[in-house]
């Protein structure tokens, strides 16, 4: 059992804040030319070529139950569906505005959780979960009246990535990380391969393909290798830190989202905005706090081990 090493936790978790906003980031940048079946495509063809050598050359187990597989294919085609989604809302919206709004994503896990798994959700949580989603909709208000329905895709993709986590949690202890995700590139290539056809033949342009220049070549190679890390930096912390310490740091990819959406796109949350993503914020760490007092309490309270 891998002790607890709660620094290198804490430090991979922020690696994984700082290479998930870079990678939409490009994303966004690409979206204008690069059509978005290709991005998508590109990004998990990637994953696939760098992590299926790996897994060979390590040795790992990657051989998985048929339940196992089942989970793993209904995982990789949320994965496809919620990158894809997001890439869209890049297109539309502000780069820390797309990730506030979707970091709607843990009240809706709560939800999800006590609605459908009968998990016991008190009522300063519920409390949280209300402030949390009046402050996305301070953040979607103005991007709505710009630019409409387009606005709410962030919530899709939070959603999405709740059934993500929840499917990846029925799995987690079952597979290396490594494995689970070349394994996810894999199947995500060979599913959007045909999709890919039938656009193309049918002329669906979000479904085409173009000849990138260079620098598109490299830009699209490093959409794929920092989604690939930072996805494995967000696994491999939770290693060496508990969940409940590396909660809280998540909401880091937020400030980090805001200054790299200044500094490529000169974006800036408007007032509004602001205040609906200082509200998600104090909203989500109010939540990961009132988890951690929750988990203290039932341990103090355990009956001692016979």
């Amino acid at each position: 059992m891998t002790p607890d090493r709660p620094v290198l936790g804490i430090l991979l978790m922020l690696g994984f804040c700082i290479l998930a906003p870079l990678g939409d980031s490009i994303a966004k940048i690409l979206g204008p030319s690069i059509p978005l079946g290709q991005l998508v495509f590109t990004r998990f063809f990637v994953q696939a070529c760098l992590l299926v050598p790996l897994l060979v050359w390590s040795g790992l187990e990657w051989r998985l139950s048929p339940r196992v597989w089942k989970l793993v294919f209904m995982r990789t085609i949320l994965h496809i569906l919620g990158i894809g989604f997001m890439f869209t809302s890049l297109m539309y919206l502000p780069l820390a505005d797309t990730v506030a709004i979707a970091f709607v994503m843990p009240f809706i896990m709560l939800l999800l959780g006590h609605f459908v798994l009968n998990e016991e959700v008190g009522i300063h949580r519920m409390a949280a979960c209300t402030v949390g989603f009046v402050g996305t909709l301070l953040v979607i208000q103005p991007n709505f009246l710009a630019v409409g329905w387009v606005a709410l895709l962030p919530v899709a993709v939070a959603v999405i990535f709740a059934l993500f986590m929840l499917t990846t949690r029925q799995i987690a202890k079952e597979a290396d990380p490594i494995a689970l995700q070349a394994v996810s590139g894999v199947i995500a290539t060979v599913v959007l391969l045909p999709v890919m056809a039938v656009g193309i033949a049918v002329d669906f342009k979000p479904l085409s393909v173009v000849s990138p220049n260079l620098i598109e070549w490299q830009l699209l190679f490093a959409i794929g290798v920092l989604g690939t890390f930072a996805h494995l930096l967000m696994t491999w912390s939770l290693r060496f830190a508990p969940s409940a310490t590396l909660a809280p740091m998540q909401y880091l990819e937020i400030p980090v989202a805001t200054l790299v959406g200044f500094w490529l796109f000169s974006e800036f949350p408007n007032t509004l905005a602001a205040a609906g993503i200082t509200l998600t914020v104090a909203a989500g760490v109010y939540v990961v706090l009132r988890e951690q007092a929750t988990a203290r309490r039932l341990v103090r309270n355990a009956p001692p081990a016979v």
